[in-house]
């Protein structure tokens, strides 16, 4: 059932792309909200309760269902149920249009409109960049949200907790970012749970994802790449996907010291040639190719998800 769940609702994504602003998210977004409100005084122990009552509120009907649905013998509802789950919960075409706009504006040498659609994608200033640098953070974006919006969410899907633990995951990303990120966030107290949380609830599946790039690239350079660079990021996570990533592809990802956890001392006055060498991430500087290679990146290792959960419920089945 988990194999196929999980195929029908690529299928129907496919088809029928669950746009980003949809009724429901829009929904978990005004909820986020209000718990902020409600709970926010200051401390992180109240982003904890709000956190916790967030989850519960959420994850408990889809349990309730899915565990009713199935006590009763209605496995075809209940199918049909984990399909809705993971619909809902899977992103892969939540932002691939602008990855492929971004992509045929630069084949097409228009690196202004590249430029607006980058800036619509990532909020970031993209003013003055040339095509390389709109290249390298449009595939950094990509690695990121594919692994967030699909490999994590098929990692929680396959524990015991079914359709709540992909609930858990796409929920817990979110709360990490919405209580975090926005301005009035950023020295509040109350989303250092949230981002623990998820930090711990992303660890095996960041990994996972690595693992997945390097076998379906260049298995050496992401291994090789993975644990000499990914600790430069100050985002373990992001840095793990990157380096792995970007190394499975041949591409240089990130700058030596952009969102570095670990930057030289502002004293250092000499610094040996060969010691810059050493520092500088592996690969190629990042082209408008490199979205193509992204592309065959991020299918491989989907493929090769799919084929690893179809070996597992055949042996689950045959046992």
């Amino acid at each position: 059932m988990t194999f196929l769940s999980i195929l029908c609702a690529l299928l129907i994504e496919q088809m029928k792309p669950l746009r980003a602003d949809n009724p429901i998210y829009a929904e978990i977004k005004s909820l986020a909200v209000r718990m902020e409100a409600w709970f926010n005084a200051g401390d992180s122990r109240h982003g904890r309760m709000g956190w916790f009552l967030m989850m519960f509120s959420l994850m408990a009907p889809t349990m309730l269902i899915y565990w009713v649905l199935l006590r009763y013998d209605w496995f075809l509802a209940a199918f049909a149920w984990n399909v809705l789950i993971v619909y809902l919960t899977l992103g892969f075409r939540h932002y691939s249009h602008y990855f492929t706009s971004i992509q045929l504006a630069l084949n097409a040498g228009d690196e202004a409109a590249a430029r607006a659609l980058l800036a619509e994608w990532t909020k970031l200033d993209t003013v003055g960049m040339e095509a390389g640098e709109i290249s390298r953070i449009a595939v950094e974006k990509a690695l990121i949200t594919t692994h967030r919006n699909v490999f994590g969410v098929f990692f929680w899907f396959l524990m015991p907790l079914g359709p709540a633990g992909a609930v858990l995951y796409r929920v817990s990303e979110y709360l990490a970012r919405a209580w975090t990120e926005p301005e009035h966030m950023r020295n509040e107290a109350f989303g250092e749970f949230a981002t623990k949380a998820f930090y711990w609830i992303d660890w095996i599946p960041v990994r996972l994802t690595a693992v997945a790039f390097a076998v379906v690239g260049n298995f050496e350079d992401a291994i090789y790449a993975w644990r000499n660079f990914a600790h430069r990021w100050a985002d373990e996570a992001r840095g793990i996907i990157l380096a792995a990533g970007g190394g499975a592809m041949g591409v240089r990802l990130g700058t030596p010291h952009e969102n570095a956890a670990r930057v030289l001392p502002a004293d250092a006055a000499v610094v040996d040639s060969s010691d810059m060498e050493s520092d500088a991430l592996p690969g190629e500087e990042p082209g408008v190719r490199a979205l193509q290679s992204t592309v065959g990146l991020v299918w491989r290792a989907l493929l090769l998800w799919m084929m690893l959960l179809l070996l597992l419920s055949g042996a689950v089945w045959l046992g």
